[in-house]
């Protein structure tokens, strides 16, 4: 478990970019709730993970006393001397409840919390790289069909152009490459999503800043857009600049 364990953090550190820390405290949350069905439910317990072995202990606070009532929150002065020799009757001391067959219940937790919180890193991620990219041209690949919807590969990420931000006359196949207008980034219940269209006046908007210089650097201006998707589009333009003319352009 723990050379497999150590080996996967170092793995998704290196390949996924999420840093270890971020694993381990999901692991350890994670870890620490099975532990409880074993050791008690209601006892002060902490996880310790090493960041190097990947060894992992269950860890329990004890309140130092002359004679023990309660095994799970109390121990004996003469047995807690033994791990802090400085310590006296009403001190606490942590001690090691790891369970007998915590190795495999571990193994598996832990796989299971690490692969949750990536799904949800990788989520907050898309959100924080595209929320301010709404009026963007991005490029993409058809990579499949749901219901309506056509899904997009962005490369690291996914878009969803929904059926009333498709052309009408516009059919699109597996494989095709496509550029569209970023809607909106909507951080959704099931996670962040990214919405884009071919058919938003936008569009051509930044279609025309993109391959027109002119428009670019705002010698010319889009004064307005008049769009039927896929039938016809009517730009207004202006020129700042009386030798230019805006419809050459």
């Amino acid at each position: 478990m723990n050379a497999e364990f150590i080996a996967m953090l170092d793995y998704l550190e290196r390949e996924r970019g999420i840093k270890r820390e971020i694993l381990l405290e999901a692991v350890s949350n994670a870890l620490l709730s099975a532990s409880k069905k074993s050791v008690g439910a209601s006892r002060d317990v902490r996880i310790d993970i090493n960041p190097k072995s990947g060894e992992i202990r269950a860890l329990a606070n004890l309140v130092v006393v002359d004679h023990v009532a309660n095994p799970q929150d109390e121990i004996e002065l003469s047995k807690a001397r033994k791990i802090k020799p400085d310590t006296n009757i009403g001190d606490t001391v942590e001690v090691e409840v790891t369970p007998k067959n915590f190795g495999r219940i571990a193994a598996q937790t832990a796989k299971q919390a690490m692969m949750q919180r990536i799904r949800q890193v990788e989520k907050e991620m898309i959100y924080e790289e595209f929320k301010d990219r709404a009026g963007e041209i991005v490029s993409g690949t058809v990579r499949r069909f749901e219901r309506s919807d056509v899904i997009l590969d962005l490369g690291k990420f996914e878009a969803i152009m929904p059926q009333r931000e498709r052309v009408v006359v516009e059919d699109y196949n597996v494989g095709d490459r496509l550029r569209a207008y970023v809607v909106a980034v909507e951080n959704g219940v099931r996670g962040p999503e990214i919405i884009v269209s071919r058919s938003h006046p936008n569009f051509v908007r930044r279609l025309f800043e993109l391959e027109v210089s002119e428009i670019a650097d705002g010698t010319v201006d889009i004064r307005g857009i008049a769009r039927e998707a896929g039938y016809r589009t009517k730009i207004a333009v202006w020129s700042a600049n009386e030798k230019v003319d805006p419809v050459g352009a």
